[in-house]
C-alpha cells in the first residue's frame, strides 16, 4: 500500500514539474517521476500476492491488471523516445487491453468466490441492475459503436473509444452489483470506482480531444491515467489476502445491507430504466442491442415479480405454521407472547390472562391411549374457541395448557368467562363411544396489577391454577397476600435450578452387607444438596422442586456421571464396589437413555454390571410398555435392574413375572417392625421366598439394629442395607470405613483360611 501511494506522489510530482515548466530543467527526476509513477504499483500488486497462499485467484488477476497497465505505458514511453513516434495500434496497447480484461476476471471472481450463496431473486436483481445499465449506456455509445465496426472510424479513434467502452462496462458491473447487493459486497470498491472514473475520464477527453503526444505530455490527461492506475491498484491490495475457503463470506440473508426494501427499489428502478429506454426508442432511432437489451430487463422484472409473490406466499404458510398449534389448529405459546407484546404495550389497555388445565388429564392417556388423549384436546379447544368473546385469544401452550388472554377493567369479567369455559365443558366428550367427563382449573392473573409483561403473568396465573385445584369452584384469581406461598416456591425452584448449574448436588453412598459373606461389595448412591447457606439438604427438601422445574432428567444424568466418576476412582484405591443409582419416571420414557448409560460407561472404562438402576413400582404403571422396552434394552447392555420400595405400590404381582429385573428390595416399612410384629416377618418370609423363586437377589431396606440383620439372615435375605450397619457417606471415605470395620476382599480370604465364613460374627455396628 505503501508503494501505491508512492507511486500516486510519483504522478502528481511529474505532472507539477510539467505544468510549472521546470521538467526541462530537470528532465531526469520528470522521467523518473513518471517511471514510478507506473511501476511502484505494479511492485504493490505483485507484493499482495508473492509467496502468499494458494486460492488468491482475483488478487493475482488484478496484480497482473496493475502490471500489464504499466508494461504498456512503459513501452510507449519507450517507443516514442527512441523513434520519436507511436504507431497506432502498437504493442504497448496489448497491455491496455488485457489491464481491462484482467481487472474484469479479477471483479468475476471476486464476486462468485464471496457472492456463491445468493439468492434466486439476488441474482435475478444483479441481472436486472446490470442490463439496465446497459441499456441506458447503449444509447449514446451505440452509434459510435456502430460506426467502428463499420469501419468508418479511423483505428486511432477506435482504439481510443475502446478503453473507456470496456471501463465504462467495468464500472457498469461493479455499480451494478453494488447498488443490487450493497455496498459492502465487494472489498473497497470505491477505489476500483475511483480508478475506473479517473480512467473513463482520460480516455474519453483524450479520445474527444484531437490532442497530439507533445500536446499531452504534462496535461491533467496523463495525471488521471497515472492517478487512475494508483486507485486501481489500492482497490488490488485491499481484495482479501487469505483463501476463500479459510475465510468463507457470510450468507446473503446474513448481509444487513440486502433488505427486501432495497431489493424490490431497485428491481423498481431497473425496470423504471428499461422503459424510459423502450419509450425513448418511439421517438429516436436505437439499435436492435439497445432494445433487446431493455426488453430483458422487462423480462428479468417479470421473474423477479413472480419469485417474490412465491416467497410472500411462502413466507405467509411459514409463519401461520411457526405460530400455529399443530394439534388444535390453535395459536401456540409463541404467537400468545407476540399478541400480549401488542397488546400490553398499550398503557390504557387493561387485561386478563386465564391460565386452563385439564384435570387428570393423564388418566385419560394412560386409560384410553395417547391418541384419544389427542382426540380430547383438539375437542377441548374447539369448546373453548366458542366460549370466547370478541377482542380475545386463545392459546395453546403445551400439553393439557390452554390460556386466553382478553380485555378486562378487574378480575370480574375474566371469572365469569372462567365459569362459561367450565360449563362448556360441562357435557361429557364422545371419544370412540366412550363418554369422558371433563374438568379444568382456572388460573387468573391481571395487567398490570400483577404483573408488566406476559411471563409475569404467567407464574402468578400458574401460582392460581394451583390454588384452583383445591378449591370446589376451580377458578382462583391470583392475591399477593394469599399465594405468597407458591411465589415463594417459584423461588425455590429456581434457586434449584441455579443449584444444578452450580454443581451444588453432591452424593453420599450407602454400604450393603452381604449377609452371606459378611462383605459390603454394593452400594446406593443418594443425593443431596449441599446448599452454600443451609448446608447439606435431604432429597425430600428439594427432589418435588426438581420435577417442577422440569430438571429431573438433568438431575439423574448428572447423579449417574458423579456415582460412575466415584466408582473408577475407588477402583484407583484398590475397592471394587458396584453402585446403584435410582431413576426418575422421565428416565423411563427417555428412549436415548440406555444409548447415553453404555456411553457413559464406555467413557469410563467400566463394566456393565458395575451399575445398578433401581426403580420403583409407581413408575412402572406410567407407560409400561415403554418402561419395559427401555429397561430390557439396558439389561441387555450388563446393566442390572432393581425394583426399589417393593410391597408400598399398587401394581400386580404379574410384572415381576413380566419385567426385566435382578434385584427386589423391600421397602423399609415391612423390615423396621419385624422384631415386634411375626405378620411383617411372614410378609418378609413370603417376599424373600417369591423372590428366590423367580431367581432375584432380595436387599432389605431400614435395617436399625443387630436383632433385624439376624432375623433376615435367618429368613435367607442376600443384602441388607440400613443406619444400623452405616449411614450415608461422602465417597471419599467409603475406603477407609471399609477398611476399618475388615468389610474388604480380604477379609474372605482370611475368613476362608479359618475354616468358616460367619458373616455377622465380625461386624461391629459404626459410633455414632
Amino acid at each position: 500500500m505503501v508503494a501505491t501511494w508512492a507511486g500516486a506522489v510519483c504522478a502528481a510530482l511529474y505532472w507539477v514539474l510539467m505544468v510549472t515548466g521546470a521538467l526541462p530543467r530537470v528532465l531526469a527526476v520528470g522521467a523518473a517521476a513518471t517511471l514510478l509513477a507506473v511501476i511502484l504499483p505494479a511492485v504493490a500488486g505483485a507484493s499482495v500476492v508473492a509467496g502468499g497462499p494458494r486460492g488468491l485467484t482475483a488478487p493475482r488477476l488484478g496484480a497482473a491488471a496493475v502490471a500489464a497497465f504499466a508494461a504498456g505505458t512503459i513501452w510507449n514511453a519507450a517507443e516514442v523516445m527512441l523513434t520519436g513516434s507511436l504507431p497506432v495500434p502498437s504493442p504497448g496497447d496489448l497491455g491496455f487491453v488485457l489491464f481491462d480484461l484482467l481487472l474484469l476476471g479479477a471483479l468475476v471472481v471476486h464476486l462468485h468466490d464471496h457472492l456463491g450463496e445468493l439468492r434466486s431473486t439476488a441474482r435475478i436483481d444483479l441481472t436486472n441492475s446490470l442490463l439496465a445499465v446497459l441499456a441506458v449506456l447503449s444509447v449514446p455509445l451505440g452509434p459510435v459503436l456502430h460506426r467502428a465496426v463499420d469501419s468508418s472510424l479511423p483505428i486511432g479513434i477506435v482504439m481510443a473509444l475502446l478503453y473507456p467502452v470496456m471501463e465504462l462496462l467495468l464500472a457498469t458491473v461493479l455499480l451494478a452489483v453494488v447498488v443490487a447487493l450493497g455496498v459492502r459486497v465487494v472489498a473497497g470498491w470505491g477505489w476500483l470506482v475511483a480508478g475506473l472514473l479517473a480512467l473513463v475520464a482520460s480516455d474519453v477527453t483524450f479520445a474527444l480531444g484531437q490532442l497530439d503526444l507533445d500536446s499531452l505530455a504534462g496535461t491533467a490527461i496523463e495525471l488521471g491515467w497515472l492517478l487512475g492506475l494508483a486507485f486501481v491498484t489500492m482497490w488490488v491490495v485491499r481484495l482479501p489476502t487469505a483463501p476463500v475457503g479459510a475465510r468463507p463470506a457470510p450468507a446473503l440473508r446474513e448481509r444487513p445491507e440486502y433488505s427486501e426494501a432495497v431489493a424490490s427499489s431497485t428491481a423498481a428502478s431497473a425496470t423504471v430504466a428499461g422503459l424510459a429506454v423502450l419509450v425513448a426508442g418511439t421517438r429516436i432511432h436505437l439499435s436492435t442491442a439497445t432494445l433487446v437489451l431493455a426488453g430483458l430487463t422487462i423480462v428479468a422484472f417479470g421473474v423477479r415479480a413472480q419469485l417474490a409473490f412465491r416467497h410472500l406466499r411462502r413466507s405467509a404458510v411459514l409463519l401461520r405454521l411457526v405460530h400455529t398449534d399443530d394439534l388444535t389448529d390453535l395459536p401456540n405459546r409463541r404467537a400468545l407472547y407476540a399478541y400480549a407484546q401488542r397488546r400490553l404495550g398499550q398503557d390504557v389497555a387493561r387485561c386478563a390472562l386465564l391460565l386452563m388445565d385439564l384435570d387428570r388429564f393423564k388418566e385419560v392417556n394412560d386409560s384410553l391411549g395417547h391418541h384419544m388423549g389427542d382426540r380430547l384436546l383438539i375437542e377441548v379447544g374447539a369448546r373453548l374457541r366458542e366460549s370466547l368473546p370478541d377482542g380475545a385469544m386463545l392459546a395453546r401452550l403445551g400439553g393439557d395448557e390452554f390460556a386466553i388472554m382478553m380485555s378486562a377493567d378487574g378480575a370480574g369479567p375474566a371469572v365469569d368467562l372462567a365459569h362459561r369455559v367450565r360449563a362448556a365443558l360441562g357435557e361429557p366428550f364422545d371419544l370412540n363411544g366412550t363418554a369422558v367427563d371433563v374438568t379444568m382449573s382456572i388460573g387468573i392473573s391481571l395487567f398490570p396489577d400483577h404483573g408488566d409483561d406476559l411471563p409475569s403473568l404467567l407464574r402468578r396465573a400458574d401460582i392460581a391454577m394451583y390454588r384452583a385445584k383445591d378449591t370446589s369452584a376451580l377458578v382462583h384469581v391470583f392475591a399477593p397476600e394469599v399465594d405468597a406461598a407458591g411465589t415463594e416456591r417459584l423461588g425455590r425452584v429456581q434457586e434449584v435450578r441455579a443449584a444444578l448449574a452450580r454443581g451444588e448436588f453432591v452424593l453420599h453412598y450407602q454400604p450393603k452387607l452381604d449377609l452371606c459373606t459378611g462383605l459390603v461389595d454394593g452400594v446406593e448412591a443418594l443425593v443431596r444438596w449441599q446448599h452454600p447457606v443451609d448446608g447439606l439438604k435431604p432429597p425430600a427438601a428439594f427432589l418435588e422442586l426438581v420435577e417442577d422445574a422440569g430438571l429431573m432428567s438433568q438431575l439423574t444424568e448428572t447423579v449417574l456421571a458423579q456415582a460412575l466418576d466415584q466408582v473408577v476412582s475407588w477402583h484407583h484405591d484398590g475397592v471394587e464396589l458396584t453402585v446403584a443409582v435410582n431413576l426418575s419416571a422421565s428416565s423411563l420414557i427417555d428412549v436415548q437413555m440406555p444409548q447415553r448409560v453404555q456411553s457413559m460407561l464406555g467413557a469410563r472404562g467400566l463394566r456393565p454390571d458395575r451399575l445398578l438402576l433401581e426403580i420403583t413400582e409407581d413408575l412402572l404403571m406410567a407407560d409400561r410398555t415403554q418402561a419395559c422396552a427401555i429397561l430390557a434394552e439396558l439389561q441387555d447392555g450388563g446393566v442390572r435392574i432393581a425394583i426399589d420400595d417393593f410391597g408400598t405400590g399398587y401394581s400386580s404381582l404379574a410384572y415381576l413375572r413380566d419385567l426385566p429385573i435382578d434385584e427386589l428390595k423391600i421397602d423399609r416399612s415391612f423390615v423396621m417392625p419385624m422384631t415386634a410384629d411375626e405378620r411383617a416377618v411372614a410378609l418378609v418370609s413370603a417376599a424373600v421366598a417369591l423372590a428366590h423363586g423367580l431367581g432375584l437377589v432380595v436387599v432389605a431396606e431400614g435395617v436399625e439394629d443387630e436383632a433385624t440383620l439376624s432375623l433376615l439372615a435367618e429368613l435367607g435375605c442376600d443384602l441388607a442395607q440400613g443406619y444400623h450397619i452405616a449411614r450415608p457417606m461422602p465417597g471419599d471415605q467409603l475406603p477407609g470405613w471399609l477398611r476399618a470395620h475388615d468389610f474388604t476382599p480380604g477379609a474372605r480370604v482370611r475368613a476362608a483360611a479359618r475354616g468358616h465364613i460367619d458373616p455377622l460374627s465380625r461386624f461391629h455396628r459404626p459410633a455414632g
